[in-house]
């Protein structure tokens, strides 16, 4: 009987590398099928359809589609793209320095980052751009004007800058070396516990935040940290294996990969010494927090290394690969899907299945399995990183958001900013009583209409009662409920004075102190931030939520 399994197994495995031959030669006859199709489908286009085309335009086109089925994160990049693209992994450049934004028939400066070329030549949040080196930006859009404020390090740039009711003015400068932090802010949100804001995974990352915690430790009253990865869209794989090495030992296991092809199956350890393994810990996430962001909150979840605080994350399981192509071209595509120490992985949407919209489908709860953390407690796969205390996003007013989304607030912290030259450090700064009635007025003639839930509630009323014809019996009723509401919404604004007041400290001070005086601001409203004082003020709660099982 031993002799006769030997074959068996032969066999077998001679039977599954044909299956596979014959497979891959499939598929390399469709492609090559299809391809051929396709080149004659362009040819045939150039010749004969009755307009001119851009063959490249069309092409790109198609390439974009085909890799828009896959999924939102496979991209292809023309020569003139690879820049940017290596900007998003760098995040160096050669610039001013600014954001920007478009405003009418122009752009305009959205925030300066702090010291930067922007900021040294005194450009402002809210200043437009009217003209770059002597040409006129009217009708340009956002990456016409973005290529033109770029350039070499050192380079001069003249620019015709409009601010406020201000007669137009020049501006004369040189452009910096730009590189975006990954870590914008760190400091003590009071006497004992320390903050890191860690907005990117761009190279140099882990090191930024390394620096970061060594430079806050010199505080010896220091006893917690909160790592603000809210909004944090993830990078570079290796970033987040080092980001988790800062706070675990070294030899862990933080990530797994697994693609289709044997080269893609990797694990990933942490190579370094720790910086700090017993420093108790607390992360917060929210929607934003995705991919590389994902693995650093998912990772210290699952070694019990942290407490997460917030909402819960993105839920991107899956890793890109660059790939070169011809004439200086390139691609990013996704080559597996990443696995986090309990062994689960995040990824929520399965692109593979689509529902008859073209979306991607979700995985359904019946199918999330359960995995263990290092201390036994319960986590789940397939929906990115559930905190181990959510917090609700606290929500605004209609009205509250009316003027955010009119850029209300914006414009006001502009004109503040031209009036006072000078405000209180951003931690003290506090908008008064007569700032307050300053906006009423500055509110008088501006455009902010909006509709409550209340209103659509009554306009179905109305729709409802004309259609079943009790309209003529309830009219009377409804046009003094809406008359009353009219009334009612003209003190929206002074009934919400007090979310109103914390939205306008946080953007004036940011015209002030830039994103270091907008976080700074932002502490004593942050629930986030709130539940990880408690935590950190109640050590046994601490340490029953990291030991507990669930």
């Amino acid at each position: 009987m031993q002799r006769l399994k030997k074959p068996a197994i032969i066999l077998l495995f001679i039977s599954s590398f044909s299956f596979f031959s014959f497979r891959a030669a499939d598929n390399y006859f469709e492609i090559s099928k299809n391809l051929e199709i396709f080149a004659s489908v362009v040819k045939e286009v150039n010749t004969y359809y009755v307009d001119e085309i851009e063959p490249a335009t069309l092409l790109r086109v198609g390439i974009d589609a085909m890799l828009k089925s896959l999924d939102p994160y496979t991209d292809y990049y023309s020569e003139s793209e690879v820049e940017d693209y290596r900007f998003m992994t760098t995040g160096q450049y050669g610039g001013i320095g600014a954001s920007i934004s478009k405003r009418g028939d122009y752009i305009m400066i959205l925030e300066p980052y702090e010291g930067w070329a922007a900021q040294k030549a005194d450009l402002r949040a809210g200043d437009v751009i009217m003209e770059i080196d002597g040409k006129s930006m009217k009708g340009k859009t956002t990456d016409e004007v973005s290529k033109l404020l770029k350039g070499q390090a050192e380079s001069e740039i003249k620019m015709l800058i409009k601010r406020g009711d201000t007669e137009p003015f020049v501006k004369t400068f040189k452009r910096d070396e730009i590189k975006v932090k990954n870590v914008p802010y760190y400091g003590m949100i009071n006497e004992n516990i320390g903050y890191i804001k860690f907005t990117g995974f761009r190279q140099e990352a882990a090191a930024e935040v390394r620096n970061a915690l060594v430079e806050l430790k010199k505080n010896p009253k220091m006893t917690g940290l909160v790592l603000d990865l809210r909004g944090n869209p993830g990078g570079l794989l290796d970033e987040a294996i080092k980001a988790v090495n800062i706070f675990v030992d070294k030899g862990q296991l933080v990530v797994s990969t697994k693609g289709k092809m044997q080269e893609w199956n990797k694990e990933y350890t942490t190579e370094s010494e720790a910086t700090d393994t017993k420093l108790p810990l607390v992360v917060l996430t929210d929607g934003g927090s995705a991919s590389a962001a994902e693995i650093v909150s998912g990772s210290l979840q699952d070694l019990d290394r942290a407490i997460v605080v917030g909402e819960n994350t993105f839920g991107k399981g899956l890793v890109q690969t660059t790939r070169p192509l011809p004439y200086n071209t390139q691609m990013k595509i996704t080559t597996s899907k990443y696995y986090i120490p309990s062994g689960r992985c995040i990824q929520q949407l399965d692109y593979s299945h689509k529902d008859e919209n073209g979306k991607a489908i979700k995985m359904a709860d019946s199918l999330k399995r359960a995995f263990k953390t290092k201390c036994g407690r319960t986590v789940f796969d397939g929906n990115g990183i559930k905190p181990d205390i959510e917090i609700e996003r606290k929500e605004f007013a209609d009205v509250v958001e009316s003027l955010g989304e009119k850029k209300l607030f914006y414009d006001f912290a502009n004109a503040y900013r031209a009036k006072h030259a000078t405000i209180p450090a951003a931690k003290d700064f506090n908008v008064s009583d007569a700032d307050f009635q300053e906006f009423l007025a500055f509110l008088k003639n501006k455009e902010y209409a909006y509709t409550t839930a209340t209103e659509e509630s009554l306009k179905s009323l109305e729709t409802a009662a004309k259609e079943e014809k009790y309209y003529a019996a309830l009219k009377a009723d409804i046009e003094t409920m809406q008359k009353k509401l009219h009334e009612d919404k003209r003190e929206d604004v002074n009934k919400y004075k007090e979310d109103i007041k914390e939205i306008l400290e946080e953007e004036i001070v940011a015209r002030y102190y830039f994103q270091t005086g907008r976080v700074e601001s932002s502490f004593d409203d942050d629930n986030d931030i709130n539940e990880a004082l408690q935590l950190f003020g109640n050590p046994d709660k601490y340490r029953k939520i990291l030991s507990a099982s669930k």
